[in-house]
């Protein structure tokens, strides 16, 4: 079933946005004229993806531990990889068990992104 999101005109291009769309925390995007949704945290320290997530090559990353997410399917590319000291990376990855993130199917009409939640 498709749930509205919110107003079209209210996501601008390249800009991500944490809704709350029937009880579930979602992030929305507008990334390269395509509209994305997934869960709005990551699954490895619930980091809102949102605020500082970095969109590239069809992933997304997690700003806090660098965990990278594939925007197709959710799976995960990297888990807590943590460049910049791979010891501490590792044992933080560990605090958490890999998990995939949930992705939503999207769309606008008639002047709102709209979400199909399952």
């Amino acid at each position: 079933m498709w749930h509205n999101a919110m107003k079209s005109k209210k996501l601008k291009e390249g800009k991500k946005k944490m809704i709350t769309v029937k009880g579930k925390l979602v992030m929305v995007a507008r990334h390269d004229g395509i509209l994305l949704a997934t869960q709005a945290l990551c699954r490895h320290m619930r980091w809102p993806l949102a605020y500082g997530g970095k969109i590239e090559d069809g992933c997304i990353r997690c700003p806090l531990h660098q965990t990278t997410y594939d925007l197709e399917d959710g799976s995960v590319k990297a888990w807590s990889p943590f460049p910049l000291f791979p010891p501490y990376g590792r044992l933080v990855g560990k605090m958490s068990r890999e998990k995939d993130l949930k992705i939503y199917p999207v769309r606008e009409h008639e002047g709102m992104i709209q979400i199909e939640l399952q």
